[in-house]
């Protein structure tokens, strides 16, 4: 398959992060299950409070994009879908609720959407067909989680809350326009949940290699080469962040700098948001972005796949960027806790 294009020209019309304030150090989780002895993934991860999953934080997210999409009537979107590991119904939509928060509706197509970490790029793809297409003048993603790991397990860690929301737009309305974006799939068991389990299961031999690398680095590479771009050709790179270590190694393997990657690179100070993890990390980066530069944004979701997209900013940013809270607001205002709150407000102690 070649790379991507919609029939017309489409962008982020508007963006917008959300991440809950409370925060577990992983060296609590390390001095509750290991003796403090391992090395950490991370430094902290961000925890939902106990009034927190993964609609509530979809909407805060979703009503940031709107603040930066001024004069767009939640009305005019076409549809509102939501990409998540974690929507809190197993049978009822996520995203009809988030779209009547919004005052979106009830002319709409609302769906959710699941691909392990890659639900939330999976909808964007979605919104760039639909508006792409013409069926739609706008539509928004939202890729959100609230994960959780095995307590002791080495993605307890890691799993955490946050996400972003994206409204795709006509490249004329646009902050970042797309230039063209190319997905990679496969049949990978590296990572899975059953029905009726409250935590997922991983194969750990798989997760790197032939997972995450080669997912992440088939997509990169195949569109930078339709597209005729070296890193140099590009300004700044978004990554799915499962841990610190596999983004920055993906990076410097397609050849770029520390400089640009820094912005989007969130894992250390939240974790792995899972479905919003890429989508948060864009939203960082179009928090600094100037306009004129390209973006190279790439997911990752186990079982297993990764989708590409190339954004050239637009001259809008400077003006709208500062209409919502900004991604790191919400990274610095953080509460820490410990872990036994950790396992009340993440409802692994059922408090019946």
């Amino acid at each position: 398959m070649s790379v991507m294009r919609p029939d017309r020209a489409v962008g982020i019309v508007g963006y917008g992060a959300y991440v809950p304030r409370y925060r577990l150090p992983a060296e609590e989780i390390n001095r509750v299950w290991h003796g403090g002895e391992d090395d950490l993934p991370v430094r902290e991860k961000a925890v939902p409070g106990p009034d927190e999953d993964t609609v509530t934080m979809s909407i805060e997210a979703a009503r940031n994009a709107l603040r930066r999409a001024p004069g767009l009537d939640p009305s005019s979107l076409g549809a509102v879908w939501v990409g998540s590991e974690s929507h809190p119904y197993a049978v009822k939509p996520s995203s009809t609720l988030v779209a009547e928060a919004i005052g979106a509706g009830p002319a709409i197509l609302g769906a959710d959407w699941e691909f392990a970490c890659k639900a939330g790029t999976e909808a964007l793809q979605a919104a760039i067909a639909l508006v792409g297409s013409g069926m739609a003048d706008y539509a928004m993603a939202i890729g959100m989680d609230t994960a959780q790991g095995r307590p002791g397990d080495a993605l307890e860690y890691t799993a955490a809350a946050g996400g972003a929301a994206l409204i795709v737009g006509p490249a004329a309305d646009s902050l970042a326009v797309l230039e063209a974006s190319y997905s990679y799939a496969t049949d990978t068991p590296d990572f899975w949940r059953r029905p009726g389990q409250h935590f997922p299961q991983h194969a750990g031999r798989f997760t790197g290699e032939p997972a995450y690398f080669r997912h992440s680095l088939a997509a990169a590479r195949h569109l930078m080469a339709e597209l005729g771009l070296e890193a140099a050709d590009l300004d700044l790179a978004v990554f799915h962040q499962p841990n610190v270590r596999f983004p920055a190694s993906v990076a410097s393997e397609l050849g770029f700098s520390r400089d640009q990657i820094a912005p989007g690179m969130l894992a250390g100070e939240i974790g792995n948001t899972y479905a919003g993890s890429s989508l948060i990390g864009l939203s960082a980066t179009l928090d600094v972005a100037r306009p004129g530069q390209r973006i190279l944004q790439v997911s990752f979701g186990s079982g297993a796949g990764s989708d590409a997209f190339v954004w050239t900013v637009g001259d809008a940013i400077t003006s709208r960027r500062d209409m919502a809270a900004l991604t790191q607001d919400y990274i610095a205002r953080r509460v820490e806790i410990d872990y036994g709150l950790y396992v009340r407000y993440c409802h692994i102690v059922q408090m019946h």
